[in-house]
């Protein structure tokens, strides 16, 4: 909390020094970097004044620390105040420990949200730019068959210590422990308004703002929410947030147990109120608590976003995905005719996994072991059904803390998309995840992350150059 001789301070005789900017980061850092972050507090930060102040350490928030410290070239001081001891931990775990840094192709239609805004941000850095910027900064990238680019080093700790080490190369400070609790716009007799940030250890004056706090997935990393509030209370609105990208519950009645570990190809159909809202074929994979896997985490969304809007929501599955019900029928009947003592199981296992084919005619009511002369039509037709039409029985997603990325958040219409500065709050930037746009598995997010981290970066950059005019 500031103090009335502070607000009156700032109010009447505000100096700011050029070209300087403070990067308050209130996420996760490194463990080898916390001491050094400690040992840097500086005093001037508890009552301080700087041009800018960027609040949140994730892949966002560093990224517009660096394009915004490259400008500065003459009494560069640039501050990261972290609100935990560590940042950086969603760059940790990202990509099993390898960080999926992005896509060889990278489109609006990889995204949910306004798709006309979130192709034009995507199109101020495009992929390309994101692989020379990673190679300005020591990490040369791979692409592998699935077209996700990860460091070659195959190491996200890689990524993270060249953007920590991208900041500290213009001159960063790093500080820990500084959670940013409120932030308050105060009258300003030459800019019109200030901002007042306060922090865990004070409060620094700025004529600039970014938030970069991401949103509530993974809330251990320090992405607990709390970033909306600072938003709303601004002035912004928040669309209603749902986990994305998230494992996926089922029924304990169902036979998942049994398939714990098996990956098989499937197309997945969401309906919601009885329409449907997406479909898309991949790779799901069956876990003991129910499905995860690329197509099922894509899918997440819109069951989660359905469901927290109080609306119903029903995820089908195709295990057949290049089939109709009509050909599967065919085909089985086919089957009987070239081989009327083969196995229910033993048939199907020449199109899905033998273990799958076994379960599945279980749960129908059908014996795996029943030669397929010896079906039943009934029986092979409710068979077929589930083969091509399974209705999931979710019962629940897995939450924020399984949750990779979060569905909702401040609207892109609200922001300048050449800038991603508010248009309802002059000097107010918002970038990264904590935006109303979600990407599919892959690396898109964090493409994301470094297209509005380096707008935010690029348009403060061009402001502090102006002022040194």
């Amino acid at each position: 909390m500031v103090g009335k001789s502070h607000q009156s301070e700032a109010t009447n005789s505000t100096t700011f020094r050029p070209c300087t900017v403070a990067v308050v980061l209130y996420s996760y850092a490194p463990v080898a970097f916390r001491e050094l972050a400690i040992s840097q507090a500086i005093p001037v930060m508890n009552h301080g004044r700087t041009d800018v102040v960027i609040i949140g350490a994730g892949a966002a928030g560093l990224t517009a620390a660096i394009f915004a410290a490259r400008a500065c070239t003459t009494d560069n001081h640039i501050v990261l105040l972290d609100g935990a001891a560590t940042i950086g931990m969603k760059i940790l775990v990202s990509g099993g420990g390898r960080c999926n840094v992005t896509h060889h192709r990278v489109a609006s239609t990889d995204f949910v949200g306004n798709r006309r805004i979130i192709k034009n941000i995507l199109a101020e850095f495009p992929v390309p730019a994101t692989v020379a910027w990673f190679a300005s900064l020591g990490v040369e990238l791979k692409r592998e068959e699935t077209g996700k680019l990860f460091p070659v080093a195959d190491k996200a700790r890689t990524v993270l210590s060249a953007l920590v080490n991208g900041c500290q190369a213009h001159g960063v400070e790093i500080l820990c422990r500084h959670r940013v609790s409120r932030i308050d716009r105060v009258p300003d007799a030459k800019d019109g308004h200030v901002f007042a940030v306060h922090h865990a250890d004070g409060s620094v004056f700025a004529r600039k703002i970014v938030l970069a706090t991401g949103g509530r997935s993974l809330p251990k990393s320090g992405s607990d929410g709390s970033g909306y509030i600072l938003a709303e209370r601004l002035g912004h609105r928040i669309s209603p947030t749902s986990p994305a990208l998230v494992p996926l519950v089922l029924d304990e009645g169902m036979f998942h147990q049994y398939l714990m570990g098996l990956s098989q190809v499937v197309r997945l159909t969401t309906v919601v109120e009885r329409k449907r809202v997406d479909q898309r074929t991949g790779s799901l994979l069956w876990t003991h608590f129910g499905a995860s896997g690329p197509v099922v985490m894509d899918a997440s969304r819109f069951w989660t976003m359905a469901r927290h809007r109080g609306h119903g929501a029903e995820v089908f599955a195709n295990f057949l995905p290049d089939s109709s019900a009509e050909g599967v029928d065919r085909w089985f009947v086919e089957q009987v005719v070239q081989s009327p003592h083969r196995s229910i199981a033993k048939a199907l296992s020449q199109r899905v996994p033998i273990r799958f084919a076994e379960e599945i005619s279980r749960h129908v009511g059908c014996d795996p072991l029943r030669p397929l002369a010896q079906c039943p039509r009934q029986d092979r037709l409710r068979l077929v059904d589930a083969l091509t039409r399974f209705r999931l029985p979710i019962m629940r997603d897995r939450g924020w803390n399984y949750a990779e990325v979060t569905a909702g958040g401040v609207p892109l219409e609200e922001v300048d998309y050449r800038t991603m500065e508010s248009k309802l709050v002059s000097g107010l930037y918002l970038i990264g995840e904590m935006l109303d746009c979600d990407g599919r598995i892959g690396g898109f997010n964090f493409q994301w992350a470094w297209a509005t981290g380096s707008l935010a970066g690029r348009a403060i950059a061009r402001h502090a150059a102006g002022r040194r005019d």
